[in-house]
């Protein structure tokens, strides 16, 4: 395989993981597909095969992480502020003296886990685009905040 060839698989498995937004897990499915047919064939491709994927599945671990923090949370201070603040008559909601300073503590900790999960999110798109260019550039490039599960 010609190094530039090399470099072009190494940058479209960084930049199949966007496939994520045309199906679900595309992040994983689409790099180890292309991993999976060229690793044998370039060093390189493989280094950044794993790379790729060392890095979706932290990204989904730290998601996953985030999300199980801030969903219960939500639920719970969702259900506390209407259950203390509404009444229920004929079917009809009669919202009582809803005001922004009640918003509970467990609302709030939802809300900053899910601006850190936009901001994984943002991190993400960014670092792809990073790697691929490293890769096509010819370089090693590895993801921060990344756990090897690949070696």
């Amino acid at each position: 395989m010609t190094p530039a060839n090399e470099r072009t698989i190494a940058s479209v498995t960084h930049l199949s993981s966007f496939a994520q937004y045309v199906f679900p897990l595309g992040n994983f499915i689409a790099p180890i597909i292309i991993w999976s047919a060229k690793k044998n064939d370039s060093e390189f491709v493989d280094y950044n095969g794993k790379q790729i994927l060392n890095f979706q599945l932290s990204v989904f671990m730290y998601s996953l992480i985030l999300v199980l923090i801030s969903l219960p949370l939500l639920i719970y201070g969702f259900v506390d502020l209407i259950g203390t603040n509404c009444t229920f008559s004929n079917f009809e909601i009669e919202f009582n003296s809803f005001r922004n300073q009640e918003i509970t503590t467990f609302i709030g900790i939802a809300i900053v886990a899910f601006v850190l999960f936009m901001f994984l999110k943002v991190f993400e798109f960014i670092l792809i685009i990073y790697a691929a260019v490293k890769a096509s550039n010819g370089e090693r490039y590895k993801y921060p905040l990344t756990i090897p599960f690949f070696k």
